[in-house]
C-alpha cells in the first residue's frame, strides 16, 4: 500500500509538528499532496482511468482550498509550506 500508517505519522510529524497533529492545515496539505502524486504517477501508466482522474482533480481542489484559506490567514506559514513542498502558485 502506498500510503502506511508509518507514511502518514512522518508526514504530520514533518509538517504538523507532532504525529498526533493530524489536522493542522500544514500537514494535510502534505498529505493531499503526497496522494497527488501518487495519483499523477499512475495515471501516466493508466490513461483511460477516468474514476482516479476524476478523484485527483477533486484531490487538486481541496488542497487549493486548504492553501487559500492559509494564504487568507497567516501568510508566513503558507509561503513555508508552499517553499518546504515546491508548489506552484
Amino acid at each position: 500500500m502506498y500510503l502506511s500508517q508509518e507514511i502518514k505519522k512522518n508526514i504530520f510529524a514533518e509538517h504538523g509538528g507532532s504525529e498526533s497533529n493530524t489536522g493542522a492545515s500544514e500537514s494535510q496539505i502534505a498529505l493531499f499532496t503526497h496522494r497527488i502524486s501518487h495519483l499523477t504517477n499512475h495515471l501516466k501508466k493508466n490513461k483511460k482511468d477516468k474514476n482516479t482522474q476524476r478523484s485527483l482533480i477533486l484531490l487538486v481542489g481541496k488542497r487549493r482550498k486548504l492553501l487559500n484559506y492559509l494564504k487568507d490567514t497567516e501568510i508566513e506559514r503558507y509561503r513555508a509550506i508552499i517553499k518546504k513542498l515546491n508548489l506552484r502558485k
